[in-house]
Parts: structure tokens; C-alpha cells; sequence
């Protein structure tokens, strides 16, 4: 299973972003390899905050668009708890609570493969795609 990250959906879908073709490409061929791709709720919430902000409702469209093809981890009280708990004592002002239920997401479905562009996942020792 791949974990994907805001940071790949965002370069996926903003064609100005410098990582776009190359998320673009990676996006096709996981598709097209029937690969088992996941997010969770709060990475959901983060891109369609972003998308609707910078582009407007036809990019958070366009994500909509790609939600069948996932499995999406709903976050519950326990796991918002357990990420605040991990937020709290890292204190470093460009990991955030999305981060970190993330990493909870990903630690609990066994999961160390992540289309992302963000540093942090490469710091937890995820593989990193592409």
C-alpha cells in the first residue's frame, strides 16, 4: 500500500507546480499498476483547503475525481489524540497535525511507502516516491 501525501495531490493537480509532471507520471502509473493507495481524512481536508483557496472548486473537482481509487483512514478521536501527542513535543514549526496523523495512518495499516514531496516522511523512514 502507498500513503499519499497533500503535497502529491496538490503537484498532481497544479500544472504550474514544479513537481507536476513527475507526480503526474507517477500518478498514471500507479493507476495503471493497480497499486493499493491511501490517505486519511485530514490529509483530505488540508488539500481541499489549499486547492480551494489558491485555484478555486474546479481543482477540489478534480480531487474529488480521484477519491474512488483510495482507501481513506477516517481519523477518530483516539488517533487526533495520538497525533496531538506526537505534535506537542517535536515543536518544529513545519511538521503539523496533518503530518502526524499521517505517520499514525501509516504506522497502524503498516505502511512505509509514500508519494509525497515533503521532507518529513523521508525523515520517518518511508520510502519515498518518485
Amino acid at each position: 500500500m502507498i500513503y499519499i501525501d497533500t503535497s502529491a495531490f496538490y503537484a498532481i493537480i497544479d500544472q504550474d507546480d514544479g513537481y507536476h509532471e513527475s507526480a503526474k507520471n507517477t500518478w498514471v502509473s500507479l493507476i495503471l499498476r493497480k497499486e493499493s493507495l491511501a490517505c486519511n481524512n485530514y490529509v483530505l481536508v488540508e488539500t481541499v483547503a489549499l486547492l480551494q483557496n489558491r485555484f478555486g472548486k474546479n481543482a477540489v473537482l478534480d480531487l474529488q475525481k480521484m477519491l474512488p481509487l483510495l482507501s481513506i483512514d477516517w481519523i477518530a478521536a483516539e488517533q487526533h489524540r495520538f497525533a496531538i501527542a506526537m505534535l506537542i513535543p517535536v515543536n518544529h514549526r513545519k511538521m503539523n497535525l496533518v503530518d502526524c496523523s499521517s505517520f499514525d495512518t501509516t504506522q497502524r495499516f503498516g505502511i512505509n511507502t509514500g508519494f509525497t514531496f515533503d521532507k518529513h516522511f523521508r525523515e520517518h523512514r518511508f520510502e519515498i516516491i518518485p
